[in-house]
């Protein structure tokens, strides 16, 4: 079996110049690499109404169970302004011992050390059976990508015993924290309807302004929850209000906002719009005026019970590192949220300090350590 070095093979992937939903290449690639060393691999393309085209892999080396899998994505965010990298993002260079490229964090280098340590190992007739989900839709609409992969897993019948996404989870120092569920994500796109008129005759009119800005202020300040042991509080945030309004005489036909709710395991998403459908009925009626009201769901709270096998993982992490890693529900949606309803899973990868960010860079030694952390989880587990 082939031995791959983590660093080059991270420079690789970053090559690639896969922002979301392109692929440039990257999954026949990894597919590629893969297969010399033993695995089985399918690529998977899916497409649906007016969404890109997205290339996602399966690959599997083994035929037995426990099937252990690793998750992650190829796909990363628009570099930006080039002028402003010291390097070519999608030319990656090492400079004071930094590997600075996109996609160094988040996450292909975590792809790059997960396929070195399954290189590396030294026992290759372990009883189960190694795979790994790749996307290339993480960063994007989420439509095409592991949630289509799930979907056909499930079709095929093909289970999963426990799952590792190697996104990046530590903010200064790796081993700080490990993900073992994420909050739920809900937007609302909020509109209410009055009735236009001109300034000076407010009775001939019905200004939604104020009746906004009241429901704003009582959704604002709504207490949904302490937290719990495992999560912070929820919490509402609002992110846009707009009164298409070009003249300063005229009291607006409607007024409309979006906001964007993060909450934990005490709430579902069927829960929160029942509970906020009431407010803005409560005020609107109260107000004589009318709402629509839309809802965008990314994603449930959900999380998985600390078993044996996390606890396994936690101390392969802290041998290595010499550092416990907090367990986490904090940050935003990944694609656990996906897997999850089809295996247990946790998150564990690279420092992303500088993920999304101008000269995105991962330390040359973190890639080394990383890599030894999941070849040490491997074999732990097919002890």
């Amino acid at each position: 079996m082939k031995i791959y070095n983590e660093l080059q093979l991270a420079k690789e992937l970053m090559k690639f110049p896969s922002v979301t939903p392109v692929d440039a290449g990257t999954i026949n690639f990894l597919a590629k690499k893969l297969r010399s060393i033993g695995f089985k691999c399918k690529i998977l393309e899916f497409k649906s109404k007016n969404s890109k085209s997205i290339k996602n892999l399966y690959a599997r080396l083994g035929k037995t169970r426990p099937n252990f899998c690793y998750a992650g994505h190829t796909d990363v965010v628009p570099p930006g302004n080039l002028k402003d990298w010291t390097v070519n993002p999608f030319k990656p260079a090492v400079k004071g011992n930094y590997l600075i490229g996109r996609g160094a964090n988040d996450m292909k280098a975590s792809i790059a050390c997960f396929v070195t340590a399954v290189s590396k190992l030294k026992d290759k007739k372990f009883k189960g059976s190694i795979s790994l989900l790749i996307t290339g839709d993480e960063e994007g609409m989420a439509i095409n990508g592991t949630k289509r992969v799930v979907e056909y897993l499930k079709k095929k019948k093909e289970k999963i015993d426990f799952c590792l996404v190697g996104e990046p989870t530590n903010r200064n120092k790796l081993g700080e924290m490990m993900k073992i569920g994420r909050r739920g994500s809900i937007t609302g796109y909020l509109t209410v309807h009055g009735v236009q008129g001109h300034v000076a005759y407010p009775h001939d009119a019905n200004n939604p302004a104020p009746v906004m800005v009241k429901i704003l202020n009582e959704i604002e300040n709504i207490k949904l929850d302490k937290g719990t042991k495992n999560f912070q509080p929820s919490n509402l945030e609002i992110t846009r209000i707009n009164i298409e309004n070009t003249a300063d005489n005229v009291i607006p036909p409607k007024a409309s906002a979006t906001f964007n709710i993060r909450f934990n395991n005490q709430h579902s998403s069927s829960s929160l719009k029942r509970k906020l459908n009431n407010i803005f009925r409560k005020i609107c009626k109260k107000n004589k005026c009318s709402f629509k009201i839309s809802y965008t769901v990314s994603g449930e709270a959900f999380i998985t019970t600390p078993n044996q096998t996390t606890k396994m993982i936690l101390n392969t992490i802290r041998n290595i590192t010499k550092i416990k890693p907090k367990l986490s529900t904090s940050g935003g949606t990944s694609d656990a949220r996906f897997i999850r309803k089809i295996s247990p899973c946790v998150e564990f990868g690279l420092v992303g300090k500088t993920m999304h960010k101008i000269d995105e860079a991962v330390s040359v030694r973190d890639l080394k350590r990383l890599t030894n952390i999941y070849k040490n989880i491997l074999e732990n587990y097919f002890k």
